[in-house]
């Protein structure tokens, strides 16, 4: 007679504690991956160049740096994304980007040696596609892990640009460290390296230092795109297609100064600098400088559905569609309430934000599924408890203003006579000061529908 099996033993129930050292444990192993990389890539250039011309090209490399990241920091400041991500796509190209990239670009330089085909070509054949794959890498594996990290394309250019920030920063230290300082010392001495550094300097930073950061950004707008997007198809066809253009553009980059050294003609470098990345240059500049300030609208177009429940007045949607009417805010709360005025506001500001990109994804479709939508519902909760919570540091504190109360509809103003009268809201609410809100409905009226 058989015995039956006796029942599996139910599982272990995941514990915060158990989540939190799996986690751990996550971010440890990323941390040491980049620091191996990095560690293997000073032993690279240290062995290459040399101590001196590691120090040297180290130093001219990172002058830039500041510059480039505030440019990419100013493009994201309605919704200033983690320093920790920042950080790892930042290290990751670095880093991680560049190693693989010389590996492989190494390898290849080998093989086309051996196969008797011009070196010179693995610039235009190999390097664009392995460099702008594994530069992208850090911010698709980041997009995976931390969607909700991704408020749309400008994050994605913001990600994608650190990372290629970080990716030239470690190229020209390679540049202006061994082919600048450390090759000009070792035929001519200490003086001329310098010099072969400062023109190298002019050339690959100051005139050409935007091209990694132009390239990798082209894959950022597909994945934000992905991003933000419920359909499938666009999810995956979107950062192919980015990806695919950062490598064409980069191999196009790159032929330039090949076909210079196979023709010896030094106007083709003009013709295509003019000509080619300079307008496409700044089409990118125009199309994030308008990108930000389009999404920075984005909550005058999603958070009117909170003030109709009841829960925002109209002269604060009014005051977070621009950086300007947010930074009056900012001064008025501080006015009010002192400096935990300040940093009440600030925080609404990033909580109200928040709350529009929240809502944007749910008409995009992206919280169709319970398994969706039951957290984008807890969030949305969270971020609207943060909300009454900010605002009751400085509502109701300005000496200056009536007392007022927004119902959802109308306000309910008390004049200097003492009599309070119901107001309809104006058409164009631009004065950046809260008023004291009703009692919300009950949950089952205002809560925005998923669907």
């Amino acid at each position: 007679m058989a015995v039956a099996a006796p029942p599996l033993p139910p599982p272990l129930p995941t514990t915060p504690a158990r989540r939190g050292l799996k986690r751990g444990l996550q971010i440890g192993a990323v941390i040491a991956f980049i620091a191996l990389c990095a560690i293997a890539m000073l032993l690279f250039l240290g062995f290459n160049i040399g101590i001196t011309g590691l120090i040297v090209g180290l130093v001219a490399a990172i002058l830039p740096v500041p510059a480039l990241v505030a440019c990419f920091l100013w493009l994201d400041r309605y919704e200033p994304e983690p320093i920790k991500y920042l950080v790892f796509c930042f290290t990751w190209g670095a880093f991680v980007a560049t190693l693989a990239s010389l590996t492989v670009n190494t390898t290849m330089s080998w093989l086309f040696d051996r196969a008797g085909i011009p070196e010179a070509l693995v610039a235009v054949l190999v390097a664009p596609f392995i460099e702008e794959t594994t530069k992208a890498l850090g911010p698709f594996l980041l997009l995976l892990r931390r969607r909700r990290e991704w408020s749309g394309i400008t994050d994605g250019i913001v990600y994608c640009g650190l990372s290629a920030v970080g990716f030239a920063m470690v190229e020209n230290i390679l540049y202006l460290g061994g082919h600048g300082y450390a090759t000009g010392a070792d035929q001519y001495g200490p003086a001329t390296g310098a010099q072969m550094v400062f023109a190298l300097f002019i050339g690959r930073i100051l005139i050409f230092g935007f091209a990694h950061p132009l390239f990798t950004s082209m894959t950022g707008v597909g994945l934000g795109i992905a991003a933000r997007s419920g359909d499938r198809r666009i999810r995956l066809l979107a950062p192919i297609g980015g990806l695919l253009l950062a490598m064409m553009l980069h191999g196009a980059w790159n032929l330039v100064p090949t076909l210079v050294q196979v023709t010896g003609e030094n106007l083709i470098m003009l013709y295509g600098y003019i000509g080619v990345m300079v307008p496409i240059f700044f089409a990118m500049v125009g199309f994030a400088v308008w990108l930000r300030g389009w999404e920075g609208r984005l909550t005058e177009r999603t958070l009117p559905d909170y003030v109709k429940a009841g829960w925002l007045s109209p002269p604060e949607v009014a005051a977070l569609g621009s950086l300007g009417r947010r930074h009056s805010a900012r001064r008025w709360a501080r006015r009010v309430a002192g400096e935990p005025g300040l940093r009440a506001m600030r925080g609404y500001q990033f909580a109200a934000t928040r709350l529009a990109l929240l809502r944007d994804e749910t008409r995009r479709g992206l919280n169709r599924t319970l398994k969706d939508s039951a957290p984008a519902v807890a969030e949305e909760q969270r971020l609207l408890d943060e909300i009454a919570g900010y605002r009751s540091v400085f509502v109701g504190r300005d000496p200056q203003a009536p007392r007022a109360v927004w119902d959802g509809s109308q306000y309910h103003v008390m004049f200097p006579d003492g009599v309070t009268r119901t107001v309809d809201a104006p058409d164009e609410p631009v004065v950046p000061i809260p008023v004291v809100m009703a009692p919300p409905p009950p949950p089952q009226q205002y809560y925005p529908t998923y669907r």
